[in-house]
Formats: C-alpha cells, sequence, structure tokens
C-alpha cells in the first residue's frame, strides 16, 4: 500500500488541477445540423469546415485539415508519415478501411536497431537520422481514398494549408513546450533554424512560423498529385536527406519510394452489446485490440458500475491486460506472420479468456498469451511495446452522412527530426520491435523488407443494429491509444455520456502491466483501493488528444480532447 501521508500530498497537490478538469470535463458539446469536423488544432478544423461549406465531402474535409496538421502540429503529423482511415459511404452502408502506414526500405534488415554486439539500441539513438524513417505512406492513400470518395478537385483542397504556410501562424503554448522537451532538434541545420532561436533555444510563443518550403511542396502535390513525392523531385531529397543524415543514415532509394502502395481493405468489426464497432485491422493492432477488451467485458455489467469507480476501472484493467498479452505475441504485418484474427476475436475464445477476470483481484503478474482458435504452430516471442506517442487524429461527417475517422503519425514527437521541403520525416521504422527473437522464438513484429510495423492507431466507427452511423472517433497516444478509445467507447455506449464528457473523461490505461492513473483527475483517490486489489499503480500524464463526433437526435454532437488544442466545428 502506498504510504497514506504521501498520498495525501499527492490529492493536495492534484486538488486545484481537478477541479479545473471538472469544470472541461463538463463542457457542453458542440452541435451542428448538417456537418462537423472535430480536429487537434482549431486551424486545421477550420480548413475542413471552409471545405464542407464549399460543398466538398468528408474525404475532402479531412485531407484539406491534414495538410494544415502538417503545418501548425508539425510534431504529430504530416505527409513524412503515415496513417489509417476509416470511410463510411453512407448511399452505400459499407466501410471502407485506408491503410497508409509506411514500409521498411529494401536495406531494412532485422538486425537494423541492434549495436555491433547484438544489443537493443538506446531508442533516441535509433530515432534520430534516417535509420528511422519508414517510406511514408499518407499522401499516397489521401490521394487513393480521393480518388474513389472525393468531391472537390484535389488541388482545392490544398488552398488553406498553402495560404496559411506563406502567411505563418504563431507558435502556441503547446508548441513551444514540446519543442522545449524534444531531444535532437539541433541535430540538423533545417530542423534547428525552423524550431529554435540562433542561441538553440525554443522559437517563443507568438513567434510567427513561416514556412515557405511546405508551401511550394504542397503547391507542387496540388497540381501534380503525388508523382513528385514518390517518382520525382521530392523523392529525390527525402532519399538525400535519409541517406545523409549524419551519424545515423539510413539505406532508403528512390525506388523504394516509387515501390509504395496505399491499400483499400474492409475493416475489423465485431458485435458490443446493441452495436457494431469497426476499427482498423493489420497492420494496426488498434481495432483488434480494442474489439477485444470490448469482447472481454462484455459479460460484465458495465453500465451499473459508475464512471471512473474502482470497480469499472478494475474490470477494464484486466481485459486489457489478456487483449495485449494477445496483441504483444500475435499481432504484426499479416502479409509477413500469420495472424489469427478470426481466433481472437472468436465469442467462444473471448468468453473463456473472460472467465480469467476475478471482479475482486487483480492477476498477479503479466498475463500470459492465449491460444486463440487458428493459432496451433505459431511459435512467436511476444515483442518490444511501442514508445511512439506523436500522431493526431480527426473525424468528420460531411452533409450526406459519410463519415471519416483517421489517424495519422510520424510516430515519436518531431519524428526522426529530418527536415524536407518543410516537412519532418517520420520514425516508424522504430515501431517494430528491436529484437528480431527472444530465447530463439520470432518476434512477428521484427524488421523485414518491405513490412509494415504494427501500430497502434484505432481509428473507430460505431452502428446501431439497423447500421445507421452513431460515432465516429479516435485518439494519439501510441500503444495507449488502444485504452484510450476503448474508454471513451464505454462511456458513449455504456455510461450514457455525451461526446465531450466521453474524450475527457480521465483516463486509466493497462498494457499488461502496472494500471496507469491519469496525474492531475479523481481518479488518483482510488489508487489505493486499485492496491488493494493487487494493482500496481502508477500516477502519470495521459496525454490522449480524442476527437470524435456523434450522430444524436437528428443532428450532429463533437467532442475535442481538453488535453490539447482541439475544436470540433460545423454547421
Amino acid at each position: 500500500m502506498r504510504n497514506s501521508g504521501r498520498f495525501r500530498r499527492v490529492l493536495i497537490a492534484f486538488a486545484l488541477v481537478a477541479l479545473a478538469w471538472t469544470d472541461a470535463a463538463e463542457a457542453a458539446p458542440a452541435r451542428a445540423r448538417h456537418y462537423m469536423i472535430a480536429a487537434a488544432n482549431p486551424h486545421a478544423a477550420r480548413a475542413g469546415l471552409e471545405i464542407l461549406r464549399a460543398g466538398g465531402g468528408a474525404i475532402d474535409a479531412a485531407i484539406a485539415a491534414q495538410m494544415v496538421l502538417n503545418l501548425v502540429e508539425p510534431q504529430s503529423s504530416g505527409i513524412g508519415g503515415g496513417g489509417f482511415l476509416l470511410y463510411y459511404d453512407a448511399a452505400r452502408g459499407e466501410t471502407v478501411a485506408f491503410d497508409g502506414r509506411e514500409t521498411a526500405p529494401a536495406a531494412a534488415t532485422p538486425a537494423l536497431f541492434l549495436d555491433d554486439q547484438g544489443r537493443p539500441l538506446g531508442f533516441f539513438d535509433a530515432v534520430i537520422g534516417g535509420r528511422s524513417v519508414g517510406v511514408p505512406g499518407v499522401l499516397a492513400m489521401l490521394e487513393k481514398a480521393h480518388a474513389r470518395y472525393g468531391r472537390l478537385p484535389w488541388a482545392r483542397l490544398f488552398a488553406p494549408a498553402i495560404a496559411l504556410a506563406e502567411k505563418g501562424f504563431p507558435i502556441s503554448p503547446r508548441l513551444n513546450e514540446l519543442i522545449g522537451k524534444a531531444p535532437g532538434l539541433d541535430r540538423f541545420a533545417a530542423t534547428r533554424a525552423y524550431f529554435l532561436t540562433p542561441d538553440g533555444a525554443p522559437k517563443p510563443v507568438g513567434t510567427r512560423l513561416r514556412n515557405p518550403a511546405l508551401a511550394e511542396t504542397l503547391r507542387l502535390i496540388a497540381a501534380e498529385g503525388s508523382a513528385p513525392f514518390y517518382r520525382g523531385a521530392i523523392a529525390a531529397d527525402i532519399v538525400a536527406a535519409v541517406r545523409g543524415a549524419a551519424g545515423n543514415p539510413g539505406g532508403m532509394t528512390r525506388a523504394d519510394l516509387a515501390a509504395y502502395r496505399a491499400r483499400a481493405l474492409p475493416p475489423v468489426c465485431a458485435p458490443y452489446r446493441a452495436w457494431r464497432v469497426c476499427g482498423m485491422g493489420l497492420p494496426s493492432s488498434g481495432g483488434i485490440t480494442t474489439l477485444q477488451i470490448l469482447g472481454l467485458i462484455e459479460g460484465f455489467d458495465l453500465a451499473a458500475l459508475a464512471p471512473g469507480s474502482v470497480e469499472a476501472v478494475h474490470l477494464i484493467a484486466e481485459a486489457s491486460r489478456l487483449a495485449f498479452a494477445d496483441r504483444g505475441r500475435y499481432l504484426a504485418d499479416d502479409a509477413f506472420v500469420r495472424v489469427p484474427v478470426a481466433g481472437l476475436l472468436d465469442r467462444g475464445y473471448l468468453a473463456a479468456r473472460a472467465a480469467l477476470i476475478d471482479p475482486a483481484r487483480a492477476m498477479t503478474g503479466p498475463a500470459a498469451p492465449g491460444g486463440p482458435p487458428e493459432s496451433a504452430g505459431l511459435d512467436l516471442a511476444p515483442g518490444d511495446a511501442a514508445l511512439g506517442r506523436s500522431t493526431t487524429h480527426l473525424s468528420v461527417i460531411d452533409g450526406e452522412g459519410n463519415a471519416v475517422s483517421f489517424t495519422s503519425s510520424i510516430e515519436s514527437a518531431f519524428g526522426s527530426r529530418l527536415m524536407v521541403r518543410g516537412f519532418l520525416l517520420n520514425n516508424q521504422l522504430t515501431d517494430f520491435s528491436f529484437r528480431p527473437e527472444i530465447d530463439g522464438a520470432p518476434v512477428a513484429n521484427r524488421v523485414e523488407h518491405g513490412k509494415r510495423p504494427r501500430s497502434s492507431m484505432a481509428p473507430t466507427l460505431v452502428f446501431d443494429r439497423s447500421g445507421g452511423l452513431v460515432l465516429a472517433i479516435g485518439s494519439p497516444g501510441g500503444s495507449r491509444i488502444i485504452g484510450y478509445v476503448t474508454e471513451a467507447l464505454v462511456a458513449f455506449l455504456d455510461w450514457g455520456l455525451d461526446v465531450r464528457a466521453a474524450v475527457a473523461l480521465p483516463h486509466f490505461v493497462n498494457r499488461n502491466g502496472a494500471t496507469d492513473l491519469e496525474a492531475g483527475t479523481p481518479l488518483v483517490a482510488i489508487a489505493d483501493a486499485l492496491e488493494a486489489r493487487g494493482h500496481e499503480v502508477r500516477i502519470r500524464p495521459l496525454n490522449s488528444g480524442l476527437h470524435g463526433i456523434a450522430v444524436r437526435g437528428g443532428g450532429l454532437e463533437g467532442g475535442a480532447d481538453p488535453r490539447r488544442e482541439g475544436v470540433a466545428l460545423g454547421d
């Protein structure tokens, strides 16, 4: 048990913060009759709204918002990274998943992140430079989605970001803080000049940050599509930056970029009580693991438990522990590893796993992975957990009821720190396991040429019994994304909270280890009670970026996570 005197001091220290938190959580959701976008920055949300007002659809608005996010939230996402997008076509009643995850270059081997003695590199030793850069996929993905579902001309969607890049925007307190915290921003000249003052300090809050290089890049892509990026002048500059990164070069070639293909895939879906929940399939673990957690808790009466109660946190944390055990062993790019997806979501298998949950007592130590149907012969070792957390999410519903749930990322904050033509390159290859095998058994998520690293991004759509759209939601947060999205789904579906309250709810996360409680929130008050049930408890920041839109009462309700700068806007 935690020392009670220390715990009282923690409660006192967080008391004022908790009061402010309660005010934020009780704010009303944004409301609209026709269309809405919820995104992590007001500039991006306004760009998406501008496109919706001009007659654009959900895909059009998502593209415009992402291009602005590349500018105003450069640490989180952009055309130098990747993403996953779910699109709901209301007229056809169908959902398509678009995969824009990065791929490993041909030169990448299973030993990519091992030192000369065969030991895993330190995280930032691997991240900073060209070694960690995967072939970017988000631009190809958005172009593919626009070709199928876009309404407005491709070039029109880049106008807001080009104008803002030329005009500039004031550095926000959040961006300034993140610049100050990120190691290695001074390593490469272009990045250093853009984010830091001549004496190496973060550019101050309010400084107008202009990016004419990005404006020119976007102007070229607007005119010619993705071709310059994957096969032309931009590709040449990307390769030069990756291969020329002093101290930690990568092996990417122009052939790697030219070979990249985004994919349109079926979503992964499963029932949850009266709803059908759809998420992103492999190579993201987000959809499958979220659906596993929901399946594991479905036999418990969550609606009878209060949000943030010891009982609710305990049950969801234990279910998450079991799901993450399976995630660690089985989930990876299924073009390279046989993954028993149907078995992992099998109702009988989940019921048997749920029987391991004791409502009164936490499991001792990490949970062991199960043996789902179709897993026979898979001799795999659990791999490393992803550490990245610099990601963004946006949700859009247009006037015809079409919806987008779109999560994108460059992985760690500021990615590889390499800046090319005004945008940062990702470090997504560090989402692979650094160790290719453990005790002689291969790790499913090991590095391999052409492979897409396992992700935790979990863009999600929820439907009612008749197939009508209910909710579009998702979050950044590294592997904690799964916990954030699951909690928001339970809050909305089981506890009946509106979407704004659901995304603001204090967080708890278990990734098959300690149960993390969000610092500065009322959840810290249940730490002792959880420890009494056997949980190892850690109190820490849990900085999600949930952005959701619900269909309710003949209109739309939107919620933007109060932990970030986002907003939901609509008409």
